[in-house]
């Protein structure tokens, strides 16, 4: 009796095609030992001994690469439940070997510490457990950027737009398990094509921020460490002083635009691109974007104002207009100890870190899309509490919005707040003062990377503790894939028929 129960058992379990996931997870890790090759050759040119270590992770993960190519599934098809699983183990297994270059090149990185900066990096967190970029090599510096750029659009979607094979087993599924929001367009009939529209696009900008960068005191490696940290809004800076190395006014302007657009929804960038401009006046996620932009700003410029902290045009102009957008974009990037803005200054940034900006970007956060849903339902609510036999639908963009689509992005937030305060309680058990816990746990999430007290502009992360910074890189990775792509996986429905 018991024999046949666990035949039973058995028997309603799903087939996964394990096979088909490692061969594709062998793409990948083939794709990130090239990727390797630029900050070696980064390491050759500065005459650095990183060169020859660098070279050393490219062998090992070309290696592990090819071993799991080598594997013949049965099938190339895979379902939801294959991209789902495929997603949430590509990023953990490109950040194991992307850590290799901070293990092998001597930065003095524990496997804890090596992890968590390569998580960070992968999922444009920004935070950092590195006391010093001093004496970092120039090839390191540029991995972490590279990391953060590969990471901002996507990791899965990069892998879509080089390799097409992936467009007959499952490319859709894929893609939508790692594009945040609530819906996701096919810009283009194939998968493969939409993929390659979007990274086209991302790359145009990142050249164009690259460009405009030289023109200032940057210089070559400078502006292209920036311009990938920016454009993919990450914020990883290239020495210890980050902005107030040069303290331009010309600098901030310039990236303040790029941040912006990295807070934007790529598909509606790319229907820009092609001149497409019906969907970008009628965009309610864009509308919002702005007035929460505009309405942060007012609010730091009268708070520098009221607080006396006015000494040149700058500290109420590009200033706040710079600081807005970094946290609202989730770029995290932060001249001033944002603490000595007072108490109000801080509240906006806590609200814009929960809310992030547009679906479809590089930022993070729980997204604009979601909370015009949220008001617009809120509205509804009240005025049915008034005339309880109207019919009203939350609108988005001059449509209507189905139940179900209504529904997620509200079970979504709820999920999103109890998520943020249970693993803040996990902070506590780890160490870190309530504060801390909070804050630091609602930086990973939304993958802003702002520290406080601690972690904050006079500290780092590395003054955490070892099991602190595992739950934070969970976290980070749960923040980029969003809630549901990587807790689905933990529920016993995944994994049953």
């Amino acid at each position: 009796m018991r024999r046949n129960s666990v035949t039973n058992f058995f028997r309603h379990k799903s087939y996964i095609n394990i096979r088909m996931l490692l061969r594709v997870i062998g793409w990948l890790l083939l794709v990130e030992a090239c990727i390797m090759i630029i900050p070696c050759i980064a390491g050759l040119l500065y005459g650095e001994r990183s060169t020859l270590q660098f070279l050393i992770c490219i062998g090992i993960t070309t290696g592990v690469a090819f071993g799991l190519m080598s594997l013949r599934p049965k099938s190339r098809e895979m379902g939801k439940r294959e991209a789902i699983l495929l997603t949430g183990m590509t990023w953990v297994i490109l950040s194991l070997f992307g850590m290799l270059p901070f293990l092998i090149c001597h930065t003095h990185f524990t496997i804890t510490d090596a992890f968590f900066e390569t998580m960070s990096g992968f999922t444009t967190t920004g935070a950092s457990v590195l006391n010093t970029l001093d004496n970092v090599p120039h090839s390191i510096i540029l991995w972490r950027c590279i990391c953060q750029w590969i990471g901002g659009l996507g990791i899965i979607i990069f892998t879509l737009a080089i390799i097409p094979m992936l467009n007959y087993a499952g490319g859709m599924q894929l893609f939508n398990a790692e594009v945040t929001g609530i819906t996701h367009d096919k810009l283009r009939p194939r998968i493969s094509s939409t993929a390659k529209g979007l990274w086209m696009v991302y790359i145009f900008l990142t050249i164009i921020l690259m460009v405009l960068l030289t023109f200032s005191d940057m210089n070559l490696f400078e502006s292209i460490c920036y311009g990938l940290s920016t454009m993919s809004t990450g914020g990883f800076a290239t020495s210890d002083m980050a902005l107030n190395e040069w303290d331009s006014t010309y600098i901030k302007s310039v990236m303040v635009v790029f941040m912006f657009l990295g807070g934007v929804n790529f598909a509606l960038l790319y229907k820009v691109a092609h001149g497409q401009f019906k969907g970008l006046l009628r965009n309610d996620a864009l509308k919002a974007y702005l007035i929460i932009f505009a309405v942060a700003y007012i609010v730091f410029t009268l708070n520098i104002i009221y607080r006396g902290m006015v000494t040149e045009i700058e500290d109420v102009t590009i200033d706040p207009l710079f600081q807005a957008i970094s946290i609202l974009s989730s770029t995290g990037i932060t001249e001033p100890d944002f603490n000595d803005w007072g108490p109000i200054a801080v509240i906006i940034m806590v609200i814009m870190m929960i809310m992030g900006a547009c679906a479809g970007s590089t930022s993070g956060g729980a997204k604009i899309d979601r909370f015009i849903i949220l008001v617009k339902f809120l509205g509804n609510e009240f005025y049915r509490m008034m005339h309880p036999s109207a019919i009203r639908t939350v609108v988005i963009n001059g449509k209507g919005t189905p139940q179900p689509i209504l529904l997620k992005p509200l079970a979504f937030l709820f999920l999103n707040v109890i998520f943020i305060l249970v693993c803040s309680v996990g902070l506590l058990v780890c160490g870190l003062q309530l504060k801390d816990a909070f804050f630091c746990c609602l930086s990973a999430v939304s993958n802003t990377g702002l520290g406080t007290d601690m972690t904050g502009v006079s500290g780092n992360y590395n003054a955490v503790s070892d099991g602190a910074k595992w739950l934070l890189s969970f976290l980070m990775l749960t923040g980029r894939l969003e809630i549901y792509t990587v807790l689905l996986i933990f529920t016993p429905a995944f994994w049953k028929k």
